[in-house]
């Protein structure tokens, strides 16, 4: 067995490959082993119960607004109804509905136009630039010029179920 002498002053080396591949696997191993976390911020908070309102909240009970379209077998429009009363069937009758929802809903600035709905019933073979025409004259109206910004009426419309002609 040979005796290393200790007082030359041998320089030893770190070897580097080894080094390296330790820190790789530990570079590893972290990365599988990390666990992603949501943001914090969802808190289940039971707030505690208010007394009760001395004022009776009184809901407000919005008009059912129903536009039908009814067509001949061609797909030109027959009537155009709201509600139950017929204003017609040409140009004239779709200014009449946009005359006639604006005083259903008391006037574009009205803040309950936001919750309310207007239902389009139309025949199956109506041709759909009538469709188009009634969802336009519901929507609203357009501004002065020189910008022509819509003034809205209602933003909610939805389509009755489609039936079948007989």
């Amino acid at each position: 067995m040979k005796i290393r002498n200790r007082g030359k002053g041998e320089k030893i080396e770190a070897q580097m490959a080894p080094m390296i591949d330790v820190v790789f696997q530990l570079l590893i191993f972290f990365m599988l082993t990390l666990k992603i976390v949501e943001p914090e911020g969802d808190f289940n908070i039971n707030m505690p119960i208010g007394a009760p309102s001395t004022q009776t909240s009184e809901e407000i009970n919005l008009p059912d607004i129903k536009v039908r379209l009814i067509s001949n077998d061609a797909g030109q429009l027959v009537d155009l109804q709201l509600g139950r009363q017929s204003l017609g069937n040409g140009q004239q009758a779709f200014e009449q509905l946009n005359v006639k929802i604006k005083q259903v809903i008391g006037g574009p600035n009205n803040p309950l136009t936001k919750d309310m709905e207007v239902e389009i019933d139309a025949d199956y073979n109506l041709h759909y630039s009538y469709i188009i025409e009634a969802i336009s004259k519901c929507r609203g109206t357009l501004g002065p010029p020189p910008n022509y910004d819509l003034i809205p009426y209602v933003e909610k419309i939805k389509f009755a179920a489609p039936r079948p002609p007989s």
